[in-house]
């Protein structure tokens, strides 16, 4: 008898974003032999916009609605039907909330904020599963790992010398860089609202350069591990190298350029299914080669797509995120039982947590209306060939910005382990996401928001379900806003009403001087606690999806355990946003960026071990 042909592929991972890009090119660096299935295409190859939606920092909001890589889903941000239809941005099919179909997933269409999270939540992790290699400081060589950091020049020479107390990496793949720009100090109204956040006193003052300089080094780094967990200002490093977008793209397609024969990258392919053999073991995944075929995609193709099944000789790797990575599961028979059985689907593993745990980020914005337009927006049209792009692309002007000028991270309350607000300001008009918000961006320069950021949230009581057992539906999304069960005291609404009042105390001082005419969300008659909290709970809004594959106990409704593996499921990892118990820090692509890492360390641990074995 013939033996059967080895399969061509050790790993199929599923999803190229910050977790399944990092770990495909860590395992194909290692020897493996990897295919990556990526439901969109080239995000630089899409269109005649889609080339500086991409790679101008500015232009985030645009690529974010490009219909080349946007899949829009549409969530519920309440269970309450009454509820929901009081926040301004809820349509018929709910509120967009807006993911990318393209090779890098969401570090596509991102903000690029690069933040470490707190020590904590990776303690808390070791904690949970008993395995100390989740601990904060060991975790921190991911970190090292990853980042090429270029906004510490003095440091970043010091380093070759062996002296480096930042705890910053030097030679990573992922660039980061500081983007407010010297041109700043020629808009008077931005310098004062700079420096009125730091020091209020200061609005009557000359231009103290010194201070600003100060904010601007040293102290204002965020990732500098000297001043973790500390309150104050910041600069907000982003992920760009020479002020263009970074990020699982270019890893990837670098990657694959060095190593033709490991690393493969198969674009507009839409996982449907993993497949299991009769012993529950992953043997590879079924998917639809074809573009746009996702029904949340911003740019529909048509018919069905070529149906083709590619087998897995050691593992699957799902990494399709918060939403993603739950269908898929379920699709494929694992998950709560009942559930499958409402669709059809017949239940392979009884997994009852995938799905669960969703949760987010709280935000809400503080806009308001300016005398003037912004000097430094002079002239932008957010198109290329404007007076700005001509700017960035010599590495200077505002659009190597994302648009933050400055970042102010608080505690809510001093009993809190970590800052749980962080605030920033933003040189735009921005109220959350609804269809065409980045219209307000490109038309109105005459707008300073505050978006005030609440992390580690407490609600857990999130959910994504099947909508049908078609794999081209998007799934049901019910965030289950400011849930009393995991919130009795209301200790997050209390967070972002005092985040509010911090909002309008920093921008006083630009009303003093008659920069700042008006607040117009939500607007000076909202005052009171009660009303404050109205505001917050009916127009809050979220972009960091976590939890829905979360590691822990199967008994405890965990998905998966401390290396990634899914329960009661071999030759089967998920390394995505799904997989956080609690959610991280501010901002979530460094840490998925960081379980990227510490996934294919664990993963090529195991191939090594099995080898061992045979």
């Amino acid at each position: 008898m013939t033996p059967s042909p080895a399969p061509a592929w050790d790993y199929v991972v599923v999803g190229s974003g910050a977790g399944g890009g990092t770990v495909a090119a860590r395992l194909a660096e290692g020897g493996a032999r990897v295919l990556v299935l990526e439901a969109g295409g080239d995000p630089r190859d899409l269109g005649p916009r889609m080339p500086g939606d991409y790679d101008v920092p500015a232009f985030h909001p645009f690529a974010s609605e490009n219909p080349a890589i946007s899949w829009n889903f549409f969530v519920n941000h309440h269970a309450d039907a009454a509820q929901a239809a009081r926040d301004p941005k809820c349509g018929p099919m709910g509120v967009l909330y807006p993911r990318a179909g393209a090779l890098g997933g969401c570090t596509a269409h991102n903000a690029m904020i690069f933040l470490k999270p707190h020590a904590c939540d990776w303690n808390d992790l070791a904690a949970l599963t008993g395995d100390r290699s989740w601990r904060a400081a060991r975790m921190e060589r991911f970190f090292r790992r990853i980042e090429d950091c270029r906004h510490r020049p003095g440091w970043r020479l010091l380093s070759r010398l062996g002296l480096d107390p930042t705890g910053h990496g030097w030679r990573g793949w992922l660039a980061t860089e500081k983007a407010l720009p010297m041109q700043a100090l020629d808009d008077d109204d931005l310098l004062w609202l700079v420096l009125g956040a730091v020091h209020g006193e200061l609005a009557g003052s000359a231009r103290p350069l010194r201070s600003l300089e100060q904010l601007l080094e040293g102290r204002a780094d965020p990732n500098d591990r000297r001043f973790a967990g500390r309150e104050g200002l910041f600069y907000t490093p982003l992920s760009t190298r020479g002020h263009h977008r970074v990020g699982a793209r270019e890893r990837l397609l670098e990657v694959a350029a060095r190593f033709p024969g490991r690393l493969t990258l198969e674009l507009n392919a839409l996982a449907v299914r993993v497949r299991l053999d009769g012993a529950n073991r992953a043997v590879g995944v079924d998917y639809l080669k074809g573009r746009g075929l996702y029904r949340a995609s911003g740019r529909p193709g048509a018919g069905p797509g070529e149906a083709r099944f590619v087998e897995a000789g050691r593992e699957v790797i799902l990494a399709g995120g918060a939403f993603n990575t739950p269908q898929l599961l379920m699709l494929s028979g694992i998950g709560d039982a009942a559930t499958l059985a409402a669709h059809g689907i017949p239940a392979r593993v009884d997994l009852p947590g995938v799905g669960r745990n969703l949760q987010d980020r709280y935000e809400v914005g503080v806009v308001n209306r300016m005398s003037r337009n912004w000097r430094v927006l002079a002239g932008a049209r957010f198109e290329a060939g404007d007076p700005l792009w001509r700017q960035w692309r010599t590495g200077c002007g505002m659009y190597v910005s994302n648009g933050a000028a400055v970042g102010l991270a608080r505690r809510s309350a001093a009993a809190k382990r970590a800052p749980d607000l962080f605030l920033m300001a933003l040189l735009a008009r921005f109220e959350g996401y609804f269809p065409g918000y980045s219209k307000q961006i490109a038309e109105e320069h005459d707008y300073l928001t505050w978006a005030v950021l609440k992390a580690h949230t407490l609600n857990r009581a999130g959910v994504v379900t099947l909508k049908s057992a078609d794999p081209r539906d998007p799934p049901k999304i019910d965030f289950n806003y400011f849930n009393p069960t995991d919130d009795p005291k209301a200790e997050d609404l209390k967070a972002v009403v005092g985040g509010v009042r911090l909002a309008r105390a920093m921008t006083r001082g630009l009303k003093e001087r008659g920069c700042v005419t008006a607040e117009v969300v939500p607007g000076p008659e909202v005052e009171s606690d009660a009303d404050l909290t109205a505001f917050v709970r009916d127009n809050a809004w979220g972009h960091h999806a976590c939890g829905t594959a979360a590691i822990g106990p199967r008994d405890a409704g965990g998905v998966i355990g401390a290396d990634f593996t899914v329960h009661g499921v071999r030759g089967l990892r998920v390394v995505d946003a799904s997989v956080f118990p609690r959610i991280p820090g501010f901002f979530i692509a460094a840490p998925i960026y960081m379980i990227g890492e510490k996934a294919a360390e664990v993963i090529a641990r195991d191939a090594r071990g099995a080898w061992a074995r045979s």
